[in-house]
C-alpha cells in the first residue's frame, strides 16, 4: 500500500514523541567509543516544509512541535530537542526533519546509516535530502521488513533500529512482530524502537502484547494521548513507542519530562503519559 505520506503528519504529536524519545536513545549510544549502525525499516523523504505542500493542508505541526518551540522554559532533555529542530530553520519553523535527519545528527565519523523507503516519490526526495553523504548512508527503495534482514547482524555488532511503518495496512502490526521476532533471532543485542498510534481498534495493543511474549529481558513502553478518543470512534488520540534493549537511563529521563511534554500537547483534560519498563 503506497498511498500514505507522511508530510501530511509532520511534526505533530506523534512526530514529537517519536523523535523526542529516538534522540535520547541515538545520544546514549554514541557515549560508547565504539561505532553503531542507525537502521530506518520506514524512512519517509527525511525533511518536510511545513509552510507549503502537504504539511500545510492540515497544519498538524501546530498541535504539535510549534507548542514546544513556543514554551518558554522546558527541562534540558526537551529543550536539546527544540535546539535540534530550531538548528534546521532559521527565523522561522518552515522545516521539519525526519527520522533519518534526527539521527544523523548523532552519527559520528565511523557509524553508518541504512534507510529504507518504499514510496517512489519519497524515495526520491530522501536520496535528495542525503545526496552527498553516500559514503556514510546507503539507501534502498525496499519495504524495510525484508530489508532488514541483510542489516542483521550489523558488522560492528552495535544498531538503534526504529520501526515506523504507516499502519495503514492492518497486516503491518503482524509484519512488526514477525520483523521483530526474526531480528532478534539474527541481533538479539539491537536497540529496536517501534512507534505505534493509539486508535479506538484493537491491533495496536494487541501488537504490543504479542511483542511482551517474546519475553524479552529489557523493554520500555511509553505513551501519550492527547486528548479523549472521539465520539465517531475514528483518528489517532494518541501514540506510542515500544523499545527492546533501552537505554537504562531512559525511564527516570521519560518521568521527569514526560509530564512537561503531556501539558504542552494536550487538547483537553483526558490527555495522559504512560511509562512501564523491565530493565534487568
Amino acid at each position: 500500500m503506497l498511498s500514505y505520506r507522511h508530510a501530511f503528519h509532520a511534526g505533530n504529536h506523534a512526530d514529537v514523541l517519536k523523535h523526542y524519545v529516538l534522540g535520547l536513545a541515538l545520544e546514549y549510544t554514541k557515549q560508547k567509543d565504539k561505532p553503531f549502525w542507525y537502521i530506518d525499516t520506514h524512512a519517509g523523504a527525511g525533511m518536510y516544509q511545513l509552510t507549503d505542500g502537504y504539511a500545510a493542508q492540515n497544519a498538524e505541526f501546530e498541535q504539535g512541535i510549534a507548542k514546544l518551540i513556543a514554551a518558554e522554559s522546558l527541562p534540558k532533555p526537551l529543550a536539546d530537542f527544540v535546539s535540534q529542530i530550531k538548528s534546521f530553520n532559521t527565523n522561522s519553523l518552515d522545516f521539519y526533519p525526519g527520522s533519518p535527519m534526527i539521527a544523523q545528527d548523532f552519527l559520528r565519523a565511523d557509524d553508518k546509516m541504512r534507510l529504507f523507503e518504499l514510496h517512489p516519490n519519497d524515495y526520491k526526495l530522501l536520496a535528495g535530502n542525503f545526496k552527498g553523504s553516500t559514503k556514510q548512508t546507503k539507501i534502498e527503495m525496499q519495504n524495510g521488513f525484508a530489508g532488514i534482514k541483510a542489516c542483521l547482524p550489523p558488522p560492528i555488532r552495535r544498531a538503534v533500529v526504529l520501526v515506523d511503518p504507516p499502519y495503514e495496512d492492518k497486516q503491518d502490526y503482524q509484519h512488526v512482530v514477525n520483523m521483530i521476532k526474526d531480528s532478534l533471532a539474527r541481533f538479539a543485542t539491537g536497540t529496536y524502537i517501534i512507534w505505534y498510534p493509539l486508535l479506538q481498534r484493537p491491533e495496536p495493543l494487541d501488537m504490543i502484547a504479542d511483542l511482551m511474549d517474546l519475553n524479552v529481558p529489557n523493554w520500555l513502553n511509553v505513551e501519550m494521548t492527547i486528548h479523549a478518543p472521539s465520539a465517531e470512534g475514528f483518528g489517532m488520540h494518541g501514540s506510542g513507542m515500544f523499545i527492546i534493549n533501552p537505554p537504562w537511563t531512559l525511564p527516570k529521563m521519560l518521568e521527569e519530562t514526560m509530564p512537561t511534554l503531556t501539558q504542552l500537547l494536550a487538547l483537553d483534560e483526558t490527555a495522559s503519559y504512560y511509562i512501564n519498563s523491565q530493565i534487568a
